[in-house]
């Protein structure tokens, strides 16, 4: 009778203890594939930054044909890693989400041009041609052009529009004078592809005044009414951040850890190096917390955009720092 008290104590401690440091799980969405784009994260679970807080996380690739609002609705994910265009586009279409989270500071988005089109500042675009990123992308150009009193419809003083792919094959065959890049991944394509940084001009939408926030983490909002769900991306957030900070001070270190959790092969240890260094410039001076002001800034530049603009209103209830001051 003692031996079968005694294992039946056994068992409930056990039960009790597997219990008591079960994990929560979570899945993140990312908006790309695996690059240094997203670093924080995969440092995070590498260097234990979850295990400490006690989560399970689930890292998710993204993709051309991944779009993370439709993954998340689906119940694909907890939480996701988007630009605010898309996620305010997909709010006003009925997929309430809410920005809980911003670890990346400034945008790294700008128009890269050829020096021998003449083109030295933006006045210059006139009769020009120009390739721009669609699927949500194209906002915040259209925005800066309706600033600049250009039309964007191939008439006389206005800009031809060219459909960029994600890649530099216009500027490379000179199909377009200017094309879109991101200062961490398609400029240096360019670079690598033979054409020096001294034979070409770079205009950022940060410095022009019409950048949108890039790469913010958000949720669904019926899920901040869950308290628990609350602490779990509480917690998560908190640990992410400390993976930002790791990978701003350990460059190259981080850079690795992505090869590491590169499935495809694809990605190469110079331009992973490469990117990080360019990634952590977006993200230095960020604790996570969305600024109001740049909220404001990213909405006047999509409600600007002409006569098609992302977004029709200006949208109430898309950012919450009930997460991130938990976190903090």
């Amino acid at each position: 009778m003692k031996k079968l008290i005694a294992g039946t104590f056994a068992v409930a401690m056990g039960l009790t203890s597997t219990m008591a440091f079960a994990k929560d799980a979570v899945t993140l969405q990312l908006k790309w594939v695996t690059q240094a784009q997203f670093a924080g994260y995969y440092v995070a679970k590498d260097k234990g930054f979850y295990d400490e807080v006690d989560l399970d996380v689930t890292i998710k690739p993204g993709g051309p044909d991944i779009a993370p609002p439709q993954v998340i609705a689906g119940g694909g994910a907890d939480v996701i890693v988007d630009w605010m265009p898309s996620a305010l586009a997909s709010r006003e279409k009925g997929v309430a989400l809410v920005n809980i989270a911003q670890p990346f500071k400034r945008s790294g988005m700008m128009l890269t041009c050829r020096k021998e089109t003449g083109i030295k500042s933006p006045e210059d675009f006139k009769g020009k041609t120009l390739g721009v990123w669609f699927f949500g992308n194209e906002y915040p150009f259209l925005s800066w052009m309706s600033k600049l009193g250009i039309k964007t419809d191939g008439s006389e003083g206005g800009v031809t529009v060219l459909k960029q792919g994600f890649n530099v094959d216009p500027l490379l065959q000179k199909q377009a004078d200017c094309i879109s890049t991101m200062t961490y991944n398609e400029y240096w394509q360019v670079i690598d592809a033979g054409i020096p940084e001294e034979e070409l001009v770079v205009f950022k939408y940060e410095d022009q005044g019409v950048s949108t926030m890039e790469d913010g983490l958000y949720v669904v909002e019926d899920k901040l009414k869950d308290a628990a769900f609350v602490d779990k991306m509480a917690r998560f957030v908190k640990a992410s951040m400390k993976g930002w900070a790791w990978a701003r001070d350990n460059s190259d270190a981080a850079a690795d850890i992505v090869l590491e959790n590169d499935t495809t092969g694809a990605q190469t240890e110079k331009h992973q190096r490469r990117m990080m260094g360019e990634i952590n410039k977006l993200t230095e001076g960020s604790d996570g917390k969305l600024d109001s002001a740049d909220f404001d800034r990213t909405v006047d530049t999509l409600l600007s955009g002409g006569s098609d603009p992302v977004i029709t209103k200006k949208p109430e209830g898309a950012w919450s720092h009930a997460v991130i001051d938990k976190a903090m």
